[in-house]
């Protein structure tokens, strides 16, 4: 149980007295800054998909709007949230310095030798091998020729909390355990496959594909998170992705307070084939994203995909400029943004639900990505995200390449975080 909690014995909670309060949520960390230096990680060649061969070998370059009357005046019409052209904050705000996204270590360069690449199951499987392991060895050890008594079921349900899958979760796993089993031996494997459905059965509900509007064009997909969630990584992998699919793709390089991310976002479009849409570090980022749906609907793109800057949900002057970026798109188009992707790095644990309700509330988030899951042996998170808000989670990240970020399957994650093998 969390630190503070007193245990309640299994059998009170089964004859109707309520569940321990969930235990309290990380803090919130902040990523270091990067110097502003730092050069520009780019992703590996092999980790893009392959760019169509009408666009193979084309000399594409980022777009340079120049503004004009309708951006000023619908810039005009908004309250100063956003840093000047000079980077320096508005009183209400933090330092740049404070939003930074940390960049990603390099990636290595492929071996010429490379072994085929491997399924996403067993991608997978390896991504989450810390919670999975975690998790399973301490149900290995707690089962193992042990009979089934109310001591045995307080442990597994601490296990299950401590892998972050939330007090309601654990509660319900671990009477279903015990149903029908107490006071006999259980096999660790079947503790498994018990555990493995109840995830599944929670996180059925919320693995939806996202679903792009081709007749909406563009289908406007604004990415928000804290710092260091890997955003601007997630619209390069993205892109690619819908590029793959023969969709045309824009991007809006709108983190102005990185140079970096503004770089790395080109890279992504020279290497997918995407039209990138940049202003000079520093700009306003709501007049970036207003110039890029512009081009964007003149061109008749497909997918326009906005990137922001990092920002920590509790800082209000930041998430006000966030809700300012929405307000401008709509002088565009009313509808837009038709999705709002939250990417949550599945590493900060506990402190993601309190993510999702801030941003939520700020950018009317519609879906959830989940990145980081290689990085955490408390990948239960995402069991706990479910059945507190219920929003779609579309991808889930598990590796630095492109196939490593793979549209939400309930039941191969379930099975995976059990540690069972594939059904």
């Amino acid at each position: 149980m969390a630190d503070g909690t007193e245990k309640r014995g299994f059998f009170s909670r089964l004859f109707g007295r309520k569940a321990d309060e969930a235990p309290s949520g990380e803090t919130s960390r902040e990523e270091a800054a990067p110097d502003a230096a730092s050069t520009v990680t780019e992703p590996s060649p092999d980790a893009v998909t392959a760019v169509p061969p009408e666009l193979a070998g084309a000399d594409l370059q980022p777009i340079e709007p120049e503004g004009d009357e309708a951006r000023e005046a619908a810039i005009a019409e908004e309250p100063e949230t956003q840093p000047g052209p000079t980077g320096t904050p508005a009183p209400e705000q933090t330092t740049p310095e404070a939003l930074v996204e940390p960049e990603p270590a390099p990636a290595p360069p492929p071996s010429p030798a490379a072994a085929p690449k491997a399924s996403w199951w067993s991608r997978l499987t390896q991504g989450l091998a810390r919670t999975s392991s975690s998790m399973g060895g301490a149900i290995t050890s707690l089962f193992t020729k042990r009979k089934l008594d109310a001591t045995t079921l307080e442990d597994l349900e601490d296990i299950l909390i401590q892998a972050d899958l939330g007090v309601p979760a654990a509660t319900r796993i671990t009477e279903a355990v015990a149903k029908g089993r107490y006071d006999k031996e259980i096999p660790p494997e079947e503790v498994k496959r018990v555990l493995a459905t109840e995830v599944e059965r929670s996180l059925a509900p919320v693995a939806r594909p996202l679903e792009i509007d081709r007749a909406r064009k563009p289908f406007v997909i604004l990415m928000v998170g804290v710092n260091g969630a890997g955003k601007t990584t997630t619209i390069g992998k993205l892109a690619a992705k819908f590029r793959a699919q023969k969709l045309s793709v824009t991007m809006a390089a709108g983190d102005t307070f990185r140079a970096a991310a503004i770089e790395q976002l080109k890279v992504w479009g020279e290497r997918t084939g995407a039209t990138v849409v940049a202003r000079e570090q520093g700009a306003d980022a709501a007049g970036l994203a207003f110039d890029a749906l512009t081009e964007a609907r003149r061109a008749g793109t497909d997918v326009l995909l906005v990137d922001t800057a990092g920002r920590l949900q509790n800082k209000a002057g930041l998430m006000s400029e966030l809700e300012k970026i929405v307000r401008v798109m709509r002088k565009v188009d009313p509808s837009a943004p038709h999705a709002a992707l939250l990417v949550l790095d599945a590493t900060v644990g506990q402190n993601a639900l309190s993510q999702v309700e801030l941003f939520q509330k700020a950018a009317g988030v519609t879906g959830l990505v989940m990145t980081k899951l290689d990085g955490t042996a408390r990948g239960g998170i995402l069991v706990a995200l479910a059945e507190r808000f219920g929003l779609p989670v579309h991808f889930i990240g598990v590796g630095e390449g492109v196939e490593d970020l793979e549209p939400f399957a309930a039941k191969d994650f379930a099975r995976a975080i059990a540690g069972l093998d594939e059904a």
